[in-house]
């Protein structure tokens, strides 16, 4: 009954005002409790002999934790920004003693080693691609020493990253529009957000002439046929963020008058998804789906508040909708789930 309590306070007061320290120090204990949690574990691993067959503490020594590699990432990310934001966190100096320990120089070059073997390619692409662009962008924006130390130590492998967008991008015939890791335009976004901040015209001019090129002749996203089964992205929103990134104001409103003709309607509802068993981990990827939809639509609203206003109320439903799911004791919904939420309060502002 306590916890439940705990849930319905949380739940009732996230609205009343910004991301506080309470609040804050709720979601720090998710990503703490997984950061260094080895099982149980998803490898996304090809085997070429039995010599690759290694505890995922012993592949990827930085990112074991959190059931697998890419919540791992977004698990770190997650701690970095509160701590960035909030400097008086609690566990603050546990919470830094587990980073440093992690994203070591020693630990970072293994996972450099890792993705640098032929046949691991296309590990992780591009979703946990881009968690990682988005965790040394925040790294290299946090003046602290520490995270100046574990900046230097990952833009190595922020490098492979980028040298794996701009060899895969060309031939990307296609892009993928599920909902879920695949996701062409999700991975886009971030790597954008990071091409920005270091200022690489290179790779800034990959994306954007590979994005045009994948989503320019879009049109009429269907967003009826939101949600599918298990997404945690919404197709329709993130190509939408990308374009809105990559275009200018009139191209973008052009554009997207034709993609989403729905978002200009004032009157516009969208129902939330829904979610039937919170400890099925395919299952609950729908509150991620929630989250996706406020954040993009925040990202909208603050750069075009005068066109995109009336669209608030739904990002704070959607939002509102999942937040509780957050800390609901389900380690399905918790190793990747906080993350979501706090990128959500990022772009809410």
């Amino acid at each position: 009954m306590k916890r439940i309590f705990i849930f319905l306070l949380f739940f009732q007061i996230v609205f009343s005002q910004e991301l506080t320290l309470q609040q804050a120090n709720h979601l720090a204990t998710l990503p703490i409790k997984c950061l260094q949690q080895e099982y149980p574990n998803k490898l996304g691993q090809m085997l070429i002999d039995s010599t690759e067959i290694q505890s995922p503490k012993e592949l990827h020594p930085a990112f074991y934790g959190c059931f697998d590699w890419h919540s791992s990432v977004h698990g770190h990310w997650s701690l970095i920004y509160l701590l960035k934001k909030f400097p008086n966190l609690d566990k603050k100096d546990e919470i830094i003693r587990k980073l440093k320990t992690n994203l070591s120089k020693e630990n970072i070059q293994k996972e450099v080693d890792y993705l640098s073997k032929k046949h691991e390619n296309s590990f992780e692409r591009t979703y946990g691609w881009a968690w990682i662009l988005k965790l040394q962008l925040e790294l290299d924006t946090f003046n602290a020493p520490f995270a100046q130390e574990m900046a230097k130590n990952l833009q190595p492998l922020s490098n492979i990253i980028i040298q794996r967008y701009t060899e895969f991008l060309p031939k990307l015939l296609y892009p993928v529009r599920m909902g879920m890791h695949p996701n062409t335009a999700f991975g886009l976004t971030f790597a954008w957000d990071y091409a920005i901040h270091s200022n690489n015209i290179a790779f800034q001019k990959s994306i954007r002439e590979n994005a045009i090129r994948l989503f320019q002749k879009d049109e009429n996203c269907p967003f009826n046929w939101e949600p599918s089964g298990t997404d945690f992205l919404s197709p329709c929103l993130e190509e939408m963020a990308i374009m809105q990134r990559v275009l200018d104001e009139k191209s973008f409103i052009s554009w997207l008058k034709k993609f989403a003709p729905e978002l200009f309607d004032k009157k516009l509802k969208w129902e939330a998804a829904k979610v039937s068993d919170r400890t099925d981990g395919h299952l609950v990827h729908l509150d991620g789906l929630n989250f996706s939809r406020a954040w993009n639509l925040y990202h909208l609203i603050n750069q075009y508040p005068k066109q995109f206003s009336h669209l608030k109320a739904i990002a704070d439903y959607h939002f509102s909708f999942s937040l509780p799911a957050v800390v609901d004791g389900n380690y399905e919904g918790e190793h990747w789930l906080a993350s979501f939420a706090l990128h959500a309060f990022e772009e809410k502002k």
